[in-house]
């Protein structure tokens, strides 16, 4: 029953796609098996921002912990779009204010 469960998590783990024709790298949703060491690496920086952190941050925050250009827009907004990227997997939290924080 168990080898049963743990092939039934395999096949649903999400796999690297393609985009383009280019491989892509997907975000994981977060579960408990699923470790942050298994996010790429600008990934992992963008959550150790947000956990140190005071509180609840803006993304143009966190584009400066980060060392980003934030007074560039184009710069700005593929940071915004990790960070909701991060959310969607269950890895970070979006306050009603547009704020992130950690989850839980």
């Amino acid at each position: 029953m168990s080898e049963q469960l743990a092939d039934e998590r395999a096949s649903a783990a999400p796999a690297p796609g393609q985009v383009g024709g280019r491989a892509v790298m997907l975000i994981p949703h977060r579960t408990p098996d699923v470790e942050e060491t298994m996010l790429p690496p600008d990934y992992q920086r963008i959550l150790a921002a947000v956990r140190q952190a005071a509180g609840p941050v803006m993304a143009r925050q966190v584009g400066e912990m980060l060392g980003v250009d934030v007074t560039v827009r184009a710069r700005l907004e593929p940071l915004r779009g990790r960070l909701v990227r991060l959310v969607d997997r269950g890895w970070l939290r979006k306050l009603p204010d547009g704020r992130f924080t950690t989850r839980l």
